[in-house]
């Protein structure tokens, strides 16, 4: 009789279960948190600018606080060194962009090791369901169907299984990365944005 467990392709089988569904968490968590980082970033900084051009920068970085976005903690950096040189200015934007970047790109790593991993780990099902089978030939003296069908469906589950996590893994990773982008970009406009504006009211200040 072959049993459930080896028509699932074996204990590899589970840890590709297991692997496909902590990919699913991540992913899902990963792009409500992209969702949320994005905004529209040139509304937001000429709220900003308004609000420096009535001289309230106090007001400015309560804007920024409220707002739960990555190009608002990039504001918030360029307003609050906004009396220091060109050269200071610069570094602490660059600097928290950089942060908020490797913040966003949180546990992406995983899901690329996942999805080169799951492939190997489907081989590996493969060789167990084909060690299995030659042991099933070399041990008795009589082979059942059964015996050779649970091998041969170990082989077959745990290699389809691998693939299958591997390709849905590598699209998730792929939309991931492409809203990613598109938050970096928005991050670095939003930089150059402010810190033109800053520019700007400094040499009306002068």
């Amino acid at each position: 009789m072959v049993s459930w467990w080896t028509l699932a392709g074996g204990p590899v089988f589970g840890l590709l279960v297991f692997l496909g569904c902590v990919s699913v968490f991540v992913f899902v968590s990963r792009l409500l948190n992209l969702r949320r980082a994005q905004i529209d970033y040139s509304d937001f900084i000429r709220g900003v600018g308004n609000v420096l051009a009535r001289g309230n920068a106090d007001e400015a970085l309560v804007l920024c606080e409220e707002t739960p976005a990555p190009v608002a903690r990039v504001v918030a950096a360029a307003i609050r060194h906004r009396d220091g040189s060109a050269r200071v200015l610069r570094e602490a934007v660059d600097t928290t962009g950089r942060a908020e970047v490797s913040r966003l790109e949180r546990r992406l790593a995983l899901l690329a090791i996942i999805a080169q991993s799951a492939p190997l780990l489907g081989l590996l099902g493969t060789i167990l369901g084909m060690a299995r089978l030659a042991i099933s030939f070399n041990g008795a003296v009589l082979v059942t169907r059964a015996d050779m069908l649970g091998g041969a469906l170990q082989c077959l589950v745990a290699a389809a299984g691998g693939l299958v996590v591997a390709l849905s893994v590598q699209v998730m990773y792929g939309m991931l990365h492409v809203r990613l982008e598109r938050v970096v970009a928005d991050l670095e406009a939003a930089a150059s944005e402010i810190l033109a504006l800053l520019a700007s009211r400094r040499e009306v200040g002068a």
